[in-house]
């Protein structure tokens, strides 16, 4: 089929058709978006300011809220937006454009959660050696190789998209531009683009979240030896990212590691691995780590003293 594009623009269903609803969302995902965004430039502020915040864990976790910031920015606004208008569109362009953003910074957060991984397993399995191993530069070759993996991961499935003809209907039942449901509005057969699609965002996803589940396999069989109080300390260091791994690569799976197929429940899903983890991302690590804590509490005390100045 000759590759012709009569859509310019989409028109997005988007979370709800019910008005009541909508205002009510419109208000809870305004004040979970301004959660996110606050919440992480609290932890990126606090752990470039602390000089006690200085090991690899906390240089992945300050990226790693970053990237939750332009994660949610990518998809929140325009979400918010929608629920108070009565026809939602996106632009052809702005489609793929928001296409692009979301793979890249959801792989980007996805092998951010694998480093960090990597970190714990080294720093618990292998604590004398930590510092040789996981150095500065390190931390930065890994952080680049996620960055770098995960715009050469969105770059594929943009561009998969990009070469389907659009020749109608443009309406889609989603809230965001993604690859499922543009597949089901191009006039062509998509079965090989489908299958690619798992291969990559689907196997990437599953892939990590195996490399996960095995770095702390590890270091549950390494604490076996350790004593009662060092295993305590160790699992509740781990146990942060590890709900953070779960409720982030979980969504991720269930939509990706699927065929080309789209279901009620995939606009809620969405919304979960969208906006809701990167919400509790801060929630999560500071409340059950008492260091970043202690750093926000001299941080608030600092400025307080600047202010009575």
């Amino acid at each position: 089929m000759e590759n012709k594009n009569n859509v310019t623009e989409f028109i997005l269903q988007g979370l709800t058709q019910d008005k009541t609803v909508a205002k009510l969302c419109f208000s809870l995902f305004l004040v979970f978006y301004a959660t996110i965004i606050l919440g992480n430039l609290l932890i990126i502020v606090t752990i470039k300011t602390s000089q006690q915040l200085n090991s690899p864990m906390y240089f992945f976790l300050s990226y790693l809220s970053f990237v939750d910031i332009s994660y949610s920015t990518v998809t929140a606004p325009k979400l918010i937006y929608d629920l108070l208008v009565e026809k939602k569109t996106i632009s052809f362009v702005g489609c793929i454009a928001q296409l692009l953003a979301v793979h890249f910074f959801g792989c980007t957060e996805i092998f951010l959660l694998t480093a960090m991984a990597y970190d714990r397993c080294i720093a618990i399995c292998k604590p004398l050696h930590y510092t040789a191993i996981v150095n500065k530069r390190v931390c930065a070759w890994l952080v680049a190789a996620a960055w770098v993996g995960g715009f050469a991961h969105s770059l594929v499935q943009t561009l998969l998209v990009t070469r389907l003809p659009f020749c109608g209907p443009n309406e889609t039942d989603h809230y965001l531009c993604d690859v499922h449901p543009l597949l089901k509005l191009a006039c062509t057969d998509t079965y090989v683009i489908g299958v690619t699609v798992v291969a990559n965002s689907g196997m990437i996803s599953l892939s990590c979240f195996v490399v996960l589940v095995v770095s702390y396999a590890v270091i549950l069989v390494s604490l076996r030896t350790r004593s009662s109080e060092a295993r305590l300390k160790a699992l509740y260091t781990c146990a942060s990212h590890i709900t953070v791994v779960v409720l982030f690569l979980g969504p991720c799976i269930f939509i990706y590691m699927r065929p080309p197929t789209t279901f009620s429940a995939d606009k809620s899903v969405s919304v979960f691995y969208t906006i809701i983890t990167p919400m509790l991302n801060p929630l999560i690590y500071t409340l059950r780590n008492q260091e970043v804590k202690n750093a926000m509490k001299r941080l608030w005390y600092r400025k307080v003293k600047r202010s009575e100045k």
